[in-house]
C-alpha cells in the first residue's frame, strides 16, 4: 500500500500518457509506465511467461518504466527501467544511496532493505523514481516540458 502511494504521487506530476499505478501479472510486480509520445522499434520478445506479440505491442512507444517486484533483493526493489534504453543510462548517477544498475536485469534497482533502513523512506523511492525517470527522459530526448507538470504551480507566497 505505500509503494503504491509513494509511485501515485510521482504518477500525479506526469500530464503525458502514463499508466495507472498497476498490478502487473507477467512480473507479479506494481507497476507505472510512462510513455514518450514516439514510436518505438519493434521489442524483440523472448521473455519467459509472455507472448512476443504482448511484448511488441506493450512496447510499441518509447517508455519509462517503474515500480516495486518481489525479486531483485532479498525482500524485493524498486525496479526502473527504459525501453528503448538510450546510450549511458547504464552508466548515470541515481539516488539514493543503494541505488544501482543492475547488469542481469538490465535495469535500476533499489533493494527494499535499503528503503527500509533510510532515514525517511518516502523521499528515498522518490529520488529513485525521479532520476531513473530523468535519466531515461534526457538521454532520450523526451519533450519534458510537454510531458510534465509543475507539482508547485499553485503553490503562493504569502503576501509581506
Amino acid at each position: 500500500m505505500q509503494a503504491n502511494r509513494v509511485i501515485g504521487e510521482f504518477r500525479s506530476h506526469f500530464v503525458g500518457k502514463v499508466s495507472p499505478v498497476h498490478f502487473f501479472w507477467g512480473g507479479m510486480d506494481l507497476a507505472c509506465t510512462r510513455f514518450s509520445g514516439r514510436s518505438a522499434p519493434p521489442h524483440p520478445g523472448g521473455m519467459p511467461n509472455c507472448g512476443d506479440w504482448v511484448m511488441v505491442e506493450g512496447y510499441s512507444r518509447e517508455l519509462s518504466s517503474c515500480g516495486f517486484w518481489p525479486g531483485g533483493g532479498e525482500e524485493g526493489a524498486f525496479y526502473s527501467y527504459a525501453y528503448p534504453t538510450p546510450d549511458g543510462f547504464a552508466e548515470q548517477q541515481i539516488l539514493p544511496e543503494g541505488a544501482y544498475f543492475s547488469i542481469e536485469y538490465q535495469q535500476f534497482l533499489l533493494p527494499y532493505e535499503a528503503v527500509r533502513a533510510a532515514p525517511d523512506p518516502d523521499r528515498a523511492v522518490a529520488e529513485f523514481l525521479r532520476t531513473t525517470y530523468e535519466a531515461a527522459a534526457n538521454l532520450g530526448h523526451w519533450d519534458r516540458s510537454a510531458l510534465e507538470d509543475n507539482p508547485f504551480r499553485w503553490h503562493r507566497t504569502p503576501a509581506s
